[in-house]
């Protein structure tokens, strides 16, 4: 029996000395291979949607110090597109970019690029109701500081990228024609988890990617969204917004936004260079099909008559405005001077376009590993034109925050800090929705009573500079 066991030891030493090394190496190799596969499809950072405020957040990360050893996915479903070459005309998707905005792309160098293309500031903002006199105007003093920046979206995006391609590579990875199927999020993070529950992306060709957090710029109809079960308020304000490339009479400083409320929804000119501008048009939807069915000859007569018109005026209202007026100059309060709009000559037919207009919130932006943004958190009319503006500054705050919790030694995905983040951009983003919509609405009528409050409201407050350089702090920040 003892002879027996000694000639299996001394078998298994001659098996181990020949073969045993090659087998835990190969054992190794494999438990290599595993971990490597699992590497490359765990990130820190995944973010979902490749449009302007996808982008941004991706750029900003990525430039960030502090997410300098870290992994970023961007997840885009478009192709790659490169703006090779400015086209002759403008487009006429164009954004208000805010001072704030400005700040934040400037912080990874993207608004140099967008200067360097094409943008037009603003020194000056008219607003004034067709059914009265009452007029409200935003300037700087000396008009030395610009209001706002007008680009179009595809000089913005171009600019963004440039930036991003410094850091792919690094940092950063770029996935295009890449669709999102679903998620798989953690119901709550256990304090003894570790880095064990992951949030899981699901992609259409069948590979699933984990990450510590998922951030999520796919837009008003967002699947990150839905699969959190994140409820949202919505409602249709039954317009449709039409835009396009406008060529005005004369070429001069063209550096004024103008905007004058038509009982069916505001009517603005946002300057482009000093022979263009770019109209945005909210009307039924029954107009809006109309105004894209005329000539382009009907088509400006109809955007100069919105702008000139003196159809719609209401005698009790201009009265008031009057009396206001005469009681602001006896108190000594200086009045803007009314200046009048341009004359709009031709219109770019390939430019003219119309899209519904709504409003959404979610009534959260975070659960455990996960966080949205931009339109995929709020949505809200164009008369401010502080709809992207607001997604940029969730990209902002989110950079900042997210930076915090790296130098802290904190789980990117906690609720620790991503509930300031929700709290901050909330704090913000509900009063500037909640002004804009209620803007919206007491513009909508030609009632009397209501003309006459909006009337005095209006000149009232286009009276007292305080109010009004408040107002464009809270708007441009």
């Amino acid at each position: 029996m003892l002879c027996k066991i000694f000639r299996q030891r001394v078998l298994f030493r001659v098996w181990h000395k020949n073969f045993g090394k090659e087998c835990s190496h190969s054992i190794r190799c494999k438990s290599n291979d595993l971990s490597s596969s699992r590497e490359e499809s765990s990130y820190d950072v995944i973010i979902s949607g490749g449009g302007m405020v996808g982008t941004s957040v991706a750029a900003s990360l990525g430039h960030e110090p502090a997410f300098r050893d870290k992994k970023i996915l961007l997840l885009d479903e478009s192709s790659e597109q490169k703006l090779l070459e400015l086209p002759k005309e403008f487009n006429s998707r164009v954004c208000a970019l805010s001072p704030g905005t400005r700040n934040f792309l400037s912080g990874f160098g993207a608004f140099d690029g967008i200067e360097n293309r094409r943008c037009q500031s603003v020194k000056r903002m008219q607003i004034w109701d067709s059914c009265s006199e009452s007029m409200i105007v935003f300037e700087n003093d000396s008009m030395d500081k610009d209001l706002a920046y007008i680009a179009e979206n595809d000089v913005i995006l171009a600019a963004i990228n440039d930036q991003l391609e410094k850091v792919k590579g690094q940092n950063v990875e770029v996935r295009f024609c890449t669709k999102v199927k679903g998620y798989n999020l953690p119901d709550y993070l256990s304090p003894t988890s570790g880095g064990s529950s992951w949030a899981e992306v699901l992609l259409e060709n069948g590979e699933i990617l984990r990450s510590k957090l998922v951030i999520g710029a796919d837009g008003i109809n967002s699947l990150l969204r839905s699969s959190a079960k994140i409820h949202s308020v919505n409602w249709d304000y039954k317009q449709m917004a039409v835009v396009a490339t406008l060529h005005l009479s004369e070429d001069t400083i063209n550096n004024v936004a103008w905007q004058r409320f038509l009982p069916d929804g505001p009517i603005a000119l946002l300057p482009l260079s000093n022979e263009a501008s770019c109209l945005i048009w909210t009307t039924t939807p029954d107009k809006a099909k109309s105004l894209l069915q005329l000539s382009c000859e009907s088509f400006v007569d109809a955007v100069n008559d919105a702008l000139w018109t003196n159809k719609w005026k209401n005698a009790s209202a201009n009265y008031a405005t009057q009396v206001v007026d005469s009681v602001a100059r006896f108190f000594g309060l200086e009045q803007p001077l009314r200046q009048l709009p341009p004359t709009v000559i031709n219109v770019v037919e390939s430019s003219r376009k119309r899209f519904p207009l709504g409003m959404m919130h979610a009534t959260h932006y975070v659960k455990p590993r996960m966080v949205l943004i931009g339109d995929a958190a709020h949505r809200m009319h164009p008369l401010a034109g502080q709809g992207v503006n607001l997604g940029f500054g969730d990209a902002s705050c989110l950079t900042k925050i997210l930076a915090k919790a790296i130098y802290n030694g904190q789980d990117l995905g906690s609720l620790r800090h991503l509930l300031q983040f929700e709290s901050e951009r909330q704090r913000h983003a509900v009063p500037l929705m909640a002004g804009i919509d209620g803007i919206q609405r007491l513009y909508s009528t030609s009632f009397t009573p209501l003309v006459l409050l909006r009337s005095l409201g209006c000149q009232a407050t286009n009276s007292i500079q305080p109010i009004k350089e408040q107002m464009i702090q809270f708007a441009t920040n």
